[in-house]
């Protein structure tokens, strides 16, 4: 049991250097989060056993390294060159001005949130709408004052409903896999414990825009600059990689401020070059995230819980709590919901078999918890990408993420009161 708990100690240290600090400063730009993680990977390091020093090191090294981790980190790379550039062109200015004539004031926040479940819906990735859709949403907030965290967060919530329900999910894939099951039948258990959520969240957002009002005189709207977010969006939707839609629009960025005179060649390089300065925070907290968790899974810590939740497991309802209460506490270790997913599933279809639970609804359950965590832990890609694009700090959002909240209420009501009843028999 000391062996389990010193492996996942980190976590507890990591929690005391950034949250409890900053809570006890008033401020969380007080305590860099990559100053948090730092301190928490040395801590890991130095309280992994049986290892020689520089085979810790190593041990850390090859899981910063992981091939999922270099590819965020492309990502990471091209969408802060992607948003600087079209940035600097004007591209941001032009498509919130063209919203704001397109859509009435009290519409607004419904509309962005209805934005963010299509689009993620469509291409499957939470990251990708975040990366999409948050400079519009730090526009918006800039343009009607409505504070830009909460702006924001209408974006993040959206991104999670796709991420969750997408065929096209890495999430949703795993889940299915895992528990042997279709990928529609997923989607039809997993829509009746979410869509609720949403419809309650998309209520709210119109009853808060009630409050909105946009400016009175609106700039000119140049149709042209706004094409690269509109080639992004289409292109996305329509299947293609996200590190190739994310090219498409950083060419398309240049082209047009070159031929708009905001910038020229080298402007445009140096826009480039400042934006992938702008995620170097977040690709250093994605590095040491993925090390800290190779130290974890080392030790022993992952096995640890999964041992000791699933040894108390009493009745149906126990299973489902259990099975859900994996894969989060598993996320907020690895800040990855389809690992998450990778490393529990096993055992949630094992539990899932043993205690009579439908596949379906543990695949559902899999994959809403996994995204519930994964949308509220600070040191998330998708927070990290959203506060690193509207320069918020990632707590000063979490407040505002009704529907990630929504939809966990809605996950545990589903266990509770044994929901879908098809599927709960």
């Amino acid at each position: 049991m000391k062996k389990g708990l010193l492996a996942l100690s980190p976590i507890a240290v990591f929690l005391v250097a950034y949250v409890v600090t900053s809570l006890i400063a008033g401020d969380f730009y007080k305590v860099p989060i990559s100053v948090a993680f730092l301190v928490t990977s040395i801590y890991a390091i130095c309280t992994c056993r049986g290892l020689p020093l520089r085979e810790r090191v190593t041990l850390f090294s090859r899981g910063a390294g992981d091939s999922n981790i270099m590819l965020m980190l492309w990502i990471f790379i091209l969408a802060g060159a992607f948003a600087a550039s079209a940035k600097e062109m004007g591209a941001i200015d032009a498509t919130v001005n063209l919203t704001l004539h397109l859509l009435p004031d009290n519409l607004l926040l419904s509309g962005l949130f209805i934005a963010a479940c299509f689009i993620s819906l469509s291409i499957g990735t939470s990251v990708g709408t975040v990366v999409a859709l948050t400079p519009i949403a730090a526009g918006i907030a800039e343009a009607t004052e409505v504070t830009a965290p909460f702006v924001v967060a209408v974006v993040v919530g959206g991104a999670f409903f796709g991420d969750n329900l997408s065929f096209i999910s890495d999430t949703t894939i795993m889940a299915t896999r895992t528990q042997g099951c279709r990928m529609s039948d997923k989607f039809r258990v997993n829509s009746m414990i979410v869509v609720p959520a949403a419809i309650i969240v998309l209520l709210v957002y119109i009853i808060l825009g009630a409050q909105i009002h946009a400016p009175q005189v609106l700039p000119q709207v140049e149709p042209l600059k706004v094409l690269p977010y509109v080639v992004v969006l289409v292109t996305a939707i329509a299947g293609l990689d996200v590190m190739v839609v994310l090219v498409v629009g950083l060419l398309l960025s240049g082209i047009i401020g070159i031929a708009y005179g905001d910038y020229d060649v080298f402007g445009w390089f140096t826009s480039m070059g400042n934006g992938i300065l702008g995620m170097s925070e977040l690709i250093i907290v994605t590095l040491l995230a993925g090390g800290l968790m190779a130290i974890i899974r080392h030790g022993g810590g992952i096995d640890f819980l999964i041992q000791r939740l699933t040894s108390h497991i009493h009745g149906r309802r126990g299973a489902e709590l259990t099975i859900g209460g994996l894969v989060a506490f598993t996320d907020v270790c690895t800040a990855n919901n389809t690992v998450a997913i990778l490393t529990i599933g096993p055992i949630a279809r094992e539990i899932a078999e043993r205690y009579d639970i439908d596949p379906r609804k543990s695949a559902s359950l899999l994959d809403t918890f996994s995204c519930l965590a994964q949308a509220l832990i600070p040191y998330g890609a998708q927070l990290l990408m959203a506060a690193s694009l509207a320069a918020l700090s990632p707590v000063e959002i979490i407040p505002y993420l009704y529907y990630p909240f929504c939809m966990g209420v809605c996950a545990l009501l589903a266990i509770f009161f044994r929901y879908p009843q098809r599927y709960s028999q």
